[in-house]
């Protein structure tokens, strides 16, 4: 398995606080997990009631079903790695976070994003005791947009710049 550090970390504004910085890292740490078929390390990024909806619907609860099962997809499965945008982030507390983004994945063997890999992905963070961030949620919803391939183009065509 080779060491893959993409997605590069996800531009701040000059004055965006600590935390929004510490949110979007969480995003991106999660990614690069995927993306080197890490499950521990991607179920470190959640709390201990950190809850996942996979592309498929699958439902994941907690960080040891989160390790057990993507242990299993990792080991099973070429999983394509993510090339992820974040659109926002927004504090709904100051302890709470919600990361709305986007991403695609280029399969094994290919050069390019597939559209039908995108999706819309979303994120609800949580600030722990010991002032670290993690998942509380992490949902990741197929981008189809039914009946308006010219929205998959322009998904497509953003997600393309990330390669």
């Amino acid at each position: 398995m080779s060491s893959q550090t993409f997605p590069a970390p996800d531009p701040s504004t000059p004055d965006e606080e600590p935390d929004g910085k510490n949110v979007r890292e969480l995003y991106r740490r999660l990614l690069v997990a995927w993306n080197n078929r890490n499950a521990a390390e991607m179920a470190a990024c959640f709390c201990e009631q950190g809850y996942v909806v996979g592309f498929d619907g699958s439902q994941l609860n907690g960080p040891a079903e989160i390790e057990s099962e993507l242990g299993k997809i990792f080991a099973n499965h070429q999983t394509p790695p993510y090339y992820g945008k974040i659109k926002s982030v927004r504090f709904i507390t100051p302890e709470v976070a919600m990361v709305r983004a986007v991403a695609g994945m280029v399969p094994p063997g290919k050069s390019d994003i597939d559209p039908a890999l995108n999706a819309v992905q979303s994120v609800v963070a949580a600030k722990a005791h010991d002032g670290e961030w993690r998942i509380a949620l992490f949902q990741t919803t197929p981008a189809q947009f039914h009946g308006r391939p010219e929205l998959v183009q322009q998904l497509t065509d953003e997600l393309r710049q990330l390669i």
